[in-house]
């Protein structure tokens, strides 16, 4: 991180400093709502494109030149480190990440190695931070139980069957299982912060299929070797998961100083949980996007007002942008929040 980006309102709102305006990015920026997205990617699979860094230099730039984000979000995927430690997989068009040989038992876990060379993901670091100037660029990893719900279903669930059965029924093998994909997304994180990343996100997109009690025995200390172990990195650290509103306190406590918000909850109300000293990020809807200006507006102003309760608060969505989102209505809000925040 250069002293340029550590003085931007993104990550002086990260640490709760004061700012000249509330910064705002949105998760999934880069990506399928951008005609210019669709157009570079055409013929190029998923994963090809997170590992050409000449790709994953224009595809995470476009959102940039277009909506006047305060920050730049690494193009990538949460599945690159554990295909980089020998898991056979791919990103399927219209369903994700799809396992080969899904992980059930210990001697699979075996098969899980240490995270292999992402020298592709360090230079495209490296070619953006040139790029970028004074625009700060996130990094980012899947936190320890998304990636294992992936493994062990064998690819995305609605009901996490498998995975809730070797946690409740094969507490070793799950958290063997859990403290290796720890040891994975530390590294993978470790070189993109080296790379010269200016803050990080880790997403835990689907923690909120459990109770706080088993998200705290059998997760959270798993996160929390990822969040403490970048303690001396320099660096902010958010944490992210959807549909969390009871467990916004331990996600804090598992070592962020950024929680992710959905749109579940409102901002205020999550501050009073997760407790003072962490700023917030988020949570427009990102169905609002759909409903009109009048009401972005409207909601917008409210997002904002909420988020005024946290010591900091970074503008986003409470999810990803959704495929069908008009770029344009992004472009307007970036220009509403920062009007709407200026002092």
């Amino acid at each position: 991180m250069t002293s340029a980006t550590q003085e931007s309102v993104f990550v002086r709102a990260c640490r709760g400093l004061d700012v000249e305006h509330t910064p705002v990015w949105f998760m999934r920026q880069a990506g399928r709502a951008l005609p210019e997205y669709r157009k570079i990617r055409q013929g190029i699979g998923m994963l090809e494109s997170t590992r050409r860094p000449d790709l994953v230099t224009e595809i995470t730039l476009q959102p940039v030149r277009r909506y006047n984000v305060d920050a730049a979000v690494l193009y990538s995927d949460i599945v690159v480190p554990i295909a980089a430690a020998g898991i056979d997989l791919d990103i399927v068009p219209g369903t994700g990440p799809v396992i080969a040989e899904p992980i059930r038992t210990r001697t699979d876990v075996d098969r899980l190695t240490r995270l292999g060379d992402v020298g592709f993901v360090a230079e495209s670091v490296r070619l953006l931070t040139g790029e970028l100037g004074k625009t700060p660029l996130i990094g980012f990893a899947g936190a320890p139980f998304t990636l294992a719900s992936y493994l062990i279903e064998g690819g995305p669930s609605r009901t996490y069957r498998k995975t809730k059965a070797m946690m409740y029924g094969d507490p070793q093998t799950w958290h063997a299982l859990l403290d290796r994909l720890a040891d994975i997304a530390l590294a993978f994180l470790r070189v993109q912060i080296d790379a010269g990343v200016s803050a990080i996100q880790l997403f835990d997109s689907w923690a909120g299929a459990l109770s706080e009690a088993d998200y705290r025995a059998h997760v959270m200390p798993h996160s929390a070797k990822v969040l403490g172990g970048l303690a001396d990195a320099g660096v902010p650290r958010i944490h992210f998961g959807v549909g969390t509103s009871v467990l916004l306190g331990a996600m804090g406590e598992a070592g962020a100083d950024v929680v992710g918000v959905d749109w579940r909850t409102p901002l205020d109300r999550a501050v009073a949980q997760i407790g003072l000293g962490r700023s917030v990020q988020g949570n427009l809807d990102p169905a609002v996007l759909f409903a009109g200006w009048e009401v972005i507006e409207r909601e917008a102003r409210r997002v904002l007002d909420q988020g005024r309760a946290a010591p900091g608060h970074i503008f986003n969505l409470g999810h990803g942008v959704l495929p069908e989102t008009d770029p344009d209505m992004l472009t307007r809000l970036v220009a509403l929040v920062h009007e709407e925040s200026a002092h």
